[in-house]
């Protein structure tokens, strides 16, 4: 990879990095998946106009639910979840 490209995959990951502070994994699928795009968007100025990248490391949806359950002594507790959807498609 160039050192253009380089530096343009690093730009990229320091704003995702910058919203994103404790998700490790998060942070090193989206550097994989940089890697291999951007040489591709940086070819193709529909895509950079468009805004993919920034488009598909921000989630679609994300859902909040409870879960309850009964612990070993018998006490009800509550816990919450989440689902995070990037593609509904």
């Amino acid at each position: 990879m160039s050192a253009a490209l380089t530096k343009k995959v690093d730009a990229f990951m320091n704003e995702v990095a910058a919203k994103n502070p404790h998700e490790p994994e998060f942070l090193q699928a989206v550097h994989e998946v940089a890697e291999t795009v951007i040489p591709y968007i940086d070819r193709r100025p529909k895509y950079r106009e468009g805004r993919i990248l920034e488009r598909i490391v921000e989630p679609e949806r994300t859902i909040i639910f409870r879960i309850p359950w009964v612990d070993d002594r018998g006490n009800v507790q509550v816990n919450r979840g989440f689902r995070v959807e990037f593609n509904s498609a």
